[in-house]
């Protein structure tokens, strides 16, 4: 997995931030049975800058946690069947890698969410993170069905990895 962090906002964080990134994301492809190489794009920015783009890809004018940018157009959740008359949209030229999406994360809802939730912001990060990396594999939340799907998942991959609510 290849996958870039660029930081539009100050993030202190007293673990790894990309050693993290990378466990979470892994263990999303793992769970999703991926069969490709990929990329993705990790925007960590404030609550300032996710309202701007949230306001100008949405139409939603508000801050969020997390928003996902998926570059894949999936029939079915999870099922990377990719028609090869659609490879050059999917696939990076130069390495082969299925370019998977963007994902933007505020680091301020990270902190803020943390402290609500009484958990730690290594978790939350990877809440979010492994949330993103779902919807980049197509899943979503909109009927309660998907949600508790997409729920199960994360606490799988969380639980997995060791990074629970209480930690």
């Amino acid at each position: 997995m290849n996958f870039q962090i660029s930081y539009e906002a100050d993030f202190r964080a007293s673990f790894p931030v990309e050693e993290t990134a990378a466990l979470v994301c892994e263990a999303v492809l793992e769970e999703e049975h991926c069969p490709y190489e990929t990329q993705v794009s990790l925007i960590l920015t404030d609550n300032a800058g996710i309202r701007d783009v949230n306001r100008e890809c949405r139409g939603v004018d508000s801050e969020t946690d997390v928003l996902s940018f998926p570059n894949l157009d999936f029939v079915r959740e999870g099922v990377f069947d990719i028609d090869e008359t659609e490879e050059a949209d999917y696939f990076d030229p130069d390495t082969g890698e299925l370019i998977l999406g963007d994902i933007m994360i505020s680091v301020d809802k990270v902190y803020e969410q943390a402290e609500k939730y009484g958990h730690s912001v290594r978790r939350e990060f990877a809440f979010l993170l492994a949330h993103s990396m779902l919807h980049l594999c197509g899943y979503d939340h909109m009927e309660d069905e998907e949600r508790l799907v997409m729920e199960r998942k994360q606490d799988e991959i969380l639980t997995g990895l060791g990074m629970t609510r209480d930690n």
